[in-house]
């Protein structure tokens, strides 16, 4: 009696681990990465990037230095935390663009570099470079499906 007992006892919580471990499987087989956190920067080709930074500095008050503006924030769910968006312009002839033919990048902040290139790669997204890790953060580049070099960025905050 008491072996049929233990034994409906070890069944029952056999089942009841395994229903767990099923149900932890499937919520990480759901589980999507966060991908893009915010902006990082506008780039955009013009014919001469000094007189650009100079005409926005001048009508728009941007506080433009040698790469463009840099608007600092803070994070809405931790002030605390710091980020920045960068406002470049680029001479028309840059081929930091390349591949892509547009007159405009966009760098997007993104939270896990490494883990969202790998989970890229798997979806078939072209990846133009490999990362590289500076002072500021990560860099790697992409391309959408019309052409677009896209910047991903995860920043040293």
């Amino acid at each position: 009696m008491k072996r049929s007992i233990i034994f409906s006892l070890i069944l029952v919580a056999t089942f009841c681990l395994g229903f767990a471990f099923k149900s932890i499987i499937t919520t990480n087989k759901n589980y999507k990465m966060k991908k893009v956190t915010g902006i990082g920067g506008i780039f955009f080709k013009c014919k001469d990037p000094k007189q650009m930074k100079e005409w926005y500095k001048t009508h728009l008050g941007l506080n433009t230095n040698d790469y463009g503006a840099t608007f600092e924030w803070r994070d809405e769910s931790d002030s605390t935390i710091k980020g920045s968006t960068q406002w470049s312009p680029f001479s028309e002839t840059t081929k930091y663009f390349d591949p892509s033919t547009k007159e405009f990048m966009i760098n997007y902040r993104v939270a896990d570099l490494e883990a969202l290139v790998e989970e890229l790669k798997k979806e078939g997204v072209t990846i133009v470079d490999k990362i590289e890790s500076y002072d500021y953060g990560k860099f790697v580049h992409i391309m959408d499906i019309e052409g677009n070099k896209i910047e991903l960025w995860e920043p040293k905050d």
